[in-house]
């Protein structure tokens, strides 16, 4: 997921997810592109959110000049 070659390094979505109490359901790949389903609670998504934007925060804070 985070294997892309000549970009800088993303956030693992799918970690996050996991981490938020999020359920992955489906996990494949078929030629390059690569399909995952996730489900889990409202306070689980509540959860992922604040993950992403502080996930986002985190990469985000060095950048400014």
């Amino acid at each position: 997921m985070n294997k892309t070659q000549g970009q800088p390094p993303q956030m693992d979505l799918i970690e996050l997810a996991r981490e938020s109490g999020m359920a992955v359901l489906l996990d494949a790949r078929i030629g390059r592109e690569q399909y995952v389903s996730v489900s889990g609670s409202l306070a689980a998504l509540a959860r992922f959110a604040d993950a992403v934007r502080g996930e986002a925060e985190t990469d985000g804070s060095d950048d400014e000049h």
